[in-house]
């Protein structure tokens, strides 16, 4: 359920914006992804499972303002972001 080091370390060389870039929104929002998707997965075979819902949940909520931060700050970094995430706004 939770990202491996090595995983975590892919998407942080995959979406950094520089060198070393560790906390870029971009980076953040890849590792949101990731942990939403893997929770996605858990939550279709334990139906019932009410705090890893709401875990969900405040992850969703989080990548949400991430995004809106980014997109009031750049447009183009936010488009090319959710084309590379294959995300839908």
């Amino acid at each position: 359920m939770s990202i491996t080091a090595v995983r975590r370390t892919e998407l942080m060389k995959e979406y950094q914006t520089k060198e070393n870039d560790t906390g870029s929104p971009e980076v953040q929002v890849a590792l949101l992804t990731e942990r939403i998707v893997n929770l996605t997965e858990h939550m279709k075979e334990h139906a019932k499972d009410f705090h890893s819902r709401r875990g969900l949940l405040k992850l969703v909520g989080q990548r949400r303002r991430l995004l809106s931060y980014l997109r009031n700050k750049d447009q183009g970094r936010y488009e090319n972001l959710i084309k590379r995430l294959g995300l839908r706004r």
